[in-house]
């Protein structure tokens, strides 16, 4: 459930109802900022009004870097769209030229921006690793072609294409 706060958009993250001897009843929840992923508790007395907003979904298509914003072509009526560097966040290490995402919206603001799980992104550097273990699961460092630096097996070299776990920064395979 995603619900209007102040004047802040926020997700539900968890809620429970909460009985006490005395007093009454109340709803304690953990709110999540949609705009600075910052987590809250909040308390509502039952009955309390609440307003609950409808995100929409829009799939972008990345364009470029404009000043300190990154500007995406909104895919279904080609309008661009500037999305700010805080609800980009550390996915930023994983943007190319025409990579697509899904953005959750709420009138014209966007709080959200969701890669695809996969992507294959050359590797344009390694670096070497001090003690070549004779280990199986040995790994050293790769900078790919996005800036994002992940863990690879120690035959990845510069110039191979990885497919690599954009939501949990891993090397899945060499492609």
């Amino acid at each position: 459930m995603t619900i209007s706060l102040d004047g802040k958009i926020y997700r539900v993250e968890s809620c429970v109802k909460v009985t006490v001897a005395k007093g009454n009843p109340f709803i304690k929840t953990k709110l999540k900022n949609l705009m600075s992923d910052e987590t809250v508790e909040k308390n509502f007395k039952l009955g309390q009004p609440i307003t609950e907003v409808a995100l929409m979904e829009r799939k972008l298509e990345y364009l470029y870097l404009e000043g300190k914003d990154y500007l995406f072509l909104d895919v279904g009526n080609l309008e661009q769209v500037l999305v700010p560097a805080p609800v980009i966040g550390d996915r930023v290490n994983y943007l190319k030229e025409g990579i697509d995402v899904r953005a959750m919206c709420y009138g014209a603001s966007i709080f959200s921006v969701e890669l695809p799980q996969f992507l294959e992104l050359m590797v344009v550097k390694t670096e070497t690793s001090e003690a070549a273990s004779p280990l199986a699961n040995a790994t050293k460092v790769a900078v790919l072609e996005t800036g994002a630096k992940i863990d690879v097996p120690l035959f990845v070299e510069t110039g191979d294409i990885v497919k690599v776990d954009t939501h949990t920064n891993e090397y899945i395979q060499r492609v």
